[in-house]
């Protein structure tokens, strides 16, 4: 084989036509910008959200109009794919579960599950200083929320024999912040659930891998949020947030959610067959410091 032919077929390996995946938090922010990478790098698509508020979280969640939105731009992004919605909360199993058997109903297969679905607050306040209830609703969603995604389509993937899992974790998942003990924990225990989840499915060539983010720019398209909150949590005033952020990053400059979007598509792809148990951090080197 000549390399010009070699070096092809390598490059094939990066697309994710003939993929179906299955994306949480897909109304805005990250999720939204994983989805639209993966209308463009072929893959037919399952988007869902939770279409409704939490008590206990201090700002809007996804909306149901937000979601189809979503929808749109990846119909728009490619028209040879297929994209299907679904409302669902991920702290209710059976909603899990229901999600994957329409996805198995509609594409036959699921070969990515994207957990984007988390929340980022209440945050900023001292250990000390966290309610129960919030302790609580910040592990069942970001932490159980996850492990509920892997439980309902480790069934699916282990049968098929392959499947990447993406658990889109944190900085927060490798290295302590003040004031966001709850966050912390949370985004530590999915790094450490990924690294579990990897070794139990890696005999079925099923990969579970974790996406951790840094400092990403609110982008209006994506509708994101979570930088501007976790502002207003540290009473960082908003027109001076980006600056206050930016400060941090030892390439001076934040985070782009097409930057997360990138690896989600390359972790998807089989251009990342042998990666498996990793944390694959999307900072700018704000943890190598």
């Amino acid at each position: 084989m000549s390399p010009l032919i070699a070096a092809d077929r390598a490059a094939d390996t990066t697309g994710l036509t003939g993929k179906a995946a299955l994306i949480t938090g897909a109304a805005r922010g990250i999720g939204r910008a994983c989805a639209l990478a993966y209308a463009r790098a072929g893959a037919d698509l399952l988007l869902t959200d939770i279409g409704h508020d939490l008590d206990g979280v201090p700002y809007p969640l996804g909306t149901p109009g937000q979601l189809a939105h979503t929808a749109r731009l990846c119909r728009e992004e490619n028209d040879r794919i297929t994209v299907v919605t679904a409302e669902a909360d991920v702290r209710d199993l059976e909603a899990v579960h229901q999600v994957v058997r329409t996805a198995v109903d509609r594409f036959g297969r699921i070969d990515i599950l994207l957990s984007s679905a988390g929340i980022a607050a209440p945050s900023g306040k001292t250990v000390h200083d966290i309610d129960p209830g919030e302790w609580d609703l910040m592990l069942d969603v970001d932490v159980s929320g996850a492990w509920r995604m892997i439980k309902a389509v480790g069934r699916v993937m282990t049968h098929q024999r392959s499947g990447s899992i993406i658990n889109v974790a944190s900085t927060a998942g490798l290295v302590g912040y003040r004031h966001f003990a709850g966050y912390v924990t949370a985004k530590h225990a999915l790094v450490g659930l990924t690294k579990a989840a990897a070794l139990d499915l890696a005999p079925y060539q099923v990969r579970v891998n974790a996406l951790c983010p840094g400092s990403v720019r609110d982008d209006e398209a994506a509708e994101g949020r979570m930088l501007t909150e976790i502002a207003r949590s540290l009473a960082v005033p908003v027109e001076e947030h980006e600056e206050t952020f930016v400060a941090a990053q030892p390439m001076n400059r934040l985070i782009e959610p097409e930057d997360v979007a990138g690896a989600a598509v390359w972790l998807g792809s089989d251009g990342s067959r042998q990666v498996t148990g990793s944390t694959v951090t999307v900072d700018g080197g704000f943890t190598s410091r």
